[in-house]
């Protein structure tokens, strides 16, 4: 330790050192709460939409039942690219996703992709 540091002043900047790059890299979706992602129709019935800059792919498995689901494959963290025949697919490997739950329907993705919260406010579909 420098002349002078204390024990509790290391930590500190080591830990806003670890802290600065990690949030630089935008790891969640960029759109704030409450603010509108998407119209209801914007989001095809028995499809989808994907969000690329704000990290998010909202569906509609049934007329007016509107999902939402992170747009980074749980494979390798690629972005989904499309959304077509009942499936978000991901570009990289190949894996696909039902667009009812985001479970896997063909890997070699193994996990889900992780729910978002969304709410419907009549034509509205905000991020929670």
């Amino acid at each position: 330790m420098a002349e002078g540091a204390t024990r509790r002043t290391v930590l500190a900047t080591g830990a806003a050192a670890v802290v600065a790059p990690v949030a630089a890299c935008g790891g969640g979706a960029t759109t704030s709460v409450g603010e509108e992602l998407a119209s209801t129709s914007d989001i095809p019935e028995g499809g989808g939409k994907i969000f690329k800059d704000k990290k998010v792919v909202v569906t509609q498995p049934k007329k007016g039942d509107f999902k939402a689901f992170s747009a980074i494959c749980t494979h390798l963290g690629c972005t989904v690219s499309t959304v077509a025949n009942g499936t978000i697919n991901c570009p990289c490997h190949g894996s696909k996703f039902h667009i009812g739950d985001g479970s896997v329907a063909h890997g070699p993705a193994k996990r889900p992709l992780p729910k978002e919260s969304i709410k419907v406010e009549g034509n509205s579909i905000k991020l929670t």
